[in-house]
């Protein structure tokens, strides 16, 4: 069998794989995550060799994806956000590109599918771009202060958040190369598909006793690990049967040309509607040419190799379920991801990064492709791990004693919504994070991934209840705090604020509103009563799914903490707050960074920053660049208690509460100064009161201070 080879290897026993965090020294650690980085960069970037034209790099490959150009730097800007959103780095390297690079597409409310707001450099750019932030993170490493073993507080945490974060979209850049016209690709020594077929076997169920198991990873453990692993939950397992084989594209044919595209009653609501909408017949790799069946691979269409994994997306990976229960009056279905597990630890011996080679067409060990279903077994089993992801029943949700990472909080979050499938066991390209048993992968169901499945035989699946994680004590402070009781006679905050703006604004100039740092959502839904247009942009996704969920659905539940354990489940509706749905319809939500926002959300009447600017790493950044977002006689609206923290803010970029030459220098004064060449004060600023609920005894009664200003 062929050996894959990348260009910093000579062979699979002499690559790297994701480190151990507790082993070794800080110099050893230095120099293996140093390694690890520039192989994973080299290898991402040997990926798009494969494209044969500068042009290729702007289609789009699917049109629910961004062109090949976005990813390509995008892994670049994510290093670089996520160092100064962790104070790791203090200096950008290019704020357009970290601003027009940073959100990708994933079927979010919040996702902009506008291609007219995208201006995608040229490539000797982007590659400029990804030189420069190779040798900005290889500095950071070579300089930072850590300590073994690494923990996810440690700096070299952010430094591994974005190398198994590459990892990820070498596997997800692959799938759209594959989409690709193949005139706008071409083949590569380095990326060779496997040219082996045969005969598949017939597929056979193997019996699994009843027993139980435990999901979810320690934070202690030794290998890096997204939010979403950790946390632990205990899993009894009824007996049941699982095919010995992923289900083969020969094996899939017959549900093909049994009409299973055809019939609604094999599919669910969901996947018939996916189906029908886009006249769906074949899986998305397949090309049918002269009445014969050809797939296709990175770079190529080869004759159907029947004996390879059928690769579809869950909907049709449920429908042949469905198709072969009815034929076989048998259970069938997909396993949960409790029931992979459980086939995985009685199959596989030896667990990634341990293993020597590879037990499987994984972590690219072999080929750049799949290999026949019968070519890796591993107990009774055959790819348990690898040759493609494994479609299971189990919608991603957290484990109890989840928290989301602070760097990075919506790496999880936005897919608890019942709409995400987990996808378990690895592809042949996946490598690093993605190549660890624990690994907790989910995609939308009418994705395609390198994925396949194989089935079970066994008791239905439970009814999955989602926690939607409203239970987060930050989030239910907020919500209360926007959306909840008046506390010791304070009137609602945000509303004020909006109500304070308006008396300056007149109706000729209520159009366009934006509130930075919208958290919840409150000013925003105040300000669509009045303003045509408004936008609302968050860093948290955390918040802005919530503020989307009360937009959608005109109210949310949430729970607030009385004393200790003790909760009470309180709800918040549009309607008692005089909000209508049309109002709330006109409001954008969006993910954003203050301090670099998209040049292409145009200019505003009123912009709104409450309690934001002392939580911005860099406070004088925003001042200047908010300038450029305020219509001419436009309204901005700054509002804190200037709270200055360290935590938050270095303090060499405090506005206030630090001495200026020996001076004590106030907040205001420095805002004053940073403003007062493009704005007017409108009045002399004003005291406004809060509060914010912590339990029925703990309240954080606080005074903000507001001042509103006119753009010259």
């Amino acid at each position: 069998m062929k050996m894959w080879l990348n260009n910093n290897a000579t062979n699979y026993q002499e690559r790297l794989r994701t480190p151990l965090l507790d082993q070794g020294d800080v110099v050893s650690k230095r120099a293996e995550l140093r390694n690890y980085f520039l192989q994973t960069y080299n290898l991402y970037e040997s990926l798009f060799e494969l494209l044969n034209s500068e042009q290729s790099f702007y289609i789009k490959a699917d049109p629910l994806r961004h062109p090949l150009i976005f990813y390509y730097c995008h892994t670049a800007v994510f290093f670089i956000n996520k160092c100064i959103a962790t104070k790791l780095m203090d200096k950008r390297i290019n704020p357009t590109f970290e601003s027009l690079f940073a959100v990708g597409v994933d079927e979010m409310t919040w996702d902009d599918y506008n291609q007219a707001h995208y201006d995608w450099p040229s490539i000797i750019l982007a590659k400029q771009y990804r030189d420069q932030v190779k040798a900005a993170v290889l500095q950071l490493i070579d300089t930072c202060s850590f300590t073994v073993p690494i923990t996810w507080d440690s700096p070299l945490w952010i430094i591994l958040m974005g190398v198994e974060h590459e990892r990820i979209h070498l596997e997800t850049s692959s799938v759209l190369i594959r989409q690709l016209p193949l005139n706008n690709v071409k083949s590569h020594p380095s990326w060779s598909y496997c040219t082996e077929d045969h005969l598949p076997p017939s597929n056979l169920l193997r019996d699994l006793s009843a027993g139980s198991i435990t999901l979810g990873k320690a934070l202690s453990a030794n290998t890096y690990g997204w939010d979403n692993e950790y946390g632990q939950q205990q899993c009894k397992i009824e007996a049941f049967s699982a095919s010995q084989y992923l289900v083969s594209n020969q094996e899939f044919f017959a549900f093909m040309q049994a009409g299973g595209y055809a019939l609604e009653k094999f599919w669910q609501p969901e996947g018939w509607q996916w189906c029908q909408g886009l006249q769906v017949n074949m899986p998305r790799f397949w090309r049918l040419k002269n009445n014969k069946y050809f797939l296709r691979t990175l770079t190529a269409e080869i004759p159907m190799p029947w004996s390879w994994p059928a690769e579809v997306n869950y909907h049709e990976a449920k429908a042949f379920c469905n198709w072969l229960s009815a034929k076989t009056e048998a259970a069938v279905r997909l396993p949960t991801e409790a029931e992979w597990y459980y086939i995985y630890q009685q199959s596989v011996r030896v667990s990634y990064p341990y293993w020597q080679n590879a037990p499987g067409n994984i972590d690219l060990a072999y080929f750049a492709s799949s290999t026949p279903v019968d070519q890796f077994k591993q107990g009774n089993f055959y790819d348990v791990i690898g040759n493609v992801w494994q479609w299971t029943e189990t919608p991603i949700d957290a484990f109890p004693g989840f928290q989301p990472h602070p760097a990075y909080d919506d790496f999880s979050v936005p897919t608890f919504e019942g709409l995400h499938n987990l996808i378990k066991g690895g592809s042949w390209i996946s490598t690093g994070n993605e190549a660890l048993a624990s690994a907790r992968y989910a995609f939308r169901r009418h994705f395609y991934q390198h994925a396949g499945f194989r089935y079970v035989v066994g008791t239905a699946v439970p009814e999955t209840k989602f926690s939607y994680y409203q239970t987060d004590k930050i989030l239910s402070e907020y919500l209360e705090f926007h959306f909840g009781s008046e506390y010791f006679n304070c009137p609602n905050y945000l509303k004020r604020i909006v109500a304070e703006c308006l008396e300056h604004l007149p109706i000729s100039q209520r159009r366009r509103a934006l509130d930075l740092g919208c958290a919840v959502g409150r000013a925003s839904f105040e300000c669509a009563k009045y303003f045509t247009e408004v936008k609302a942009i968050d860093f948290s996704t955390l918040f802005i799914r919530s503020a989307i969920r009360l937009q959608e659905n005109s109210s949310l539940q949430y729970v607030i903490c009385e004393e200790g354990e003790l909760t009470t489940n309180r709800e918040c509706s549009l309607a008692e707050l005089g909000i209508s749905q049309k109002d709330a319809a006109k409001i954008e939500f969006m993910q954003g960074d203050a301090c670099n926002l998209k040049s292409s959300i145009g200019q505003f009447d009123l912009v709104i920053a409450s309690n934001l600017i002392d939580r911005l790493y860099n406070p004088r950044e925003f001042l200047q660049s908010i300038i450029n977002f305020v219509a001419t006689g436009g309204v901005l609206a700054i509002a804190s208690p200037y709270t200055w923290l360290s935590e938050h803010t270095p303090k060499s970029q405090w506005l206030g509460g630090i001495r200026h030459d020996g001076e004590p220098q106030e907040t205001f004064s420095a805002l004053h100064a940073e403003l007062q060449h493009h704005f007017e004060l409108i009045q002399s600023p004003q005291d406004i009161e809060f509060v914010i609920r912590e339990t029925r005894r703990k309240y954080q009664h606080s005074i903000a201070q507001l001042s509103l200003w006119r753009r010259k």
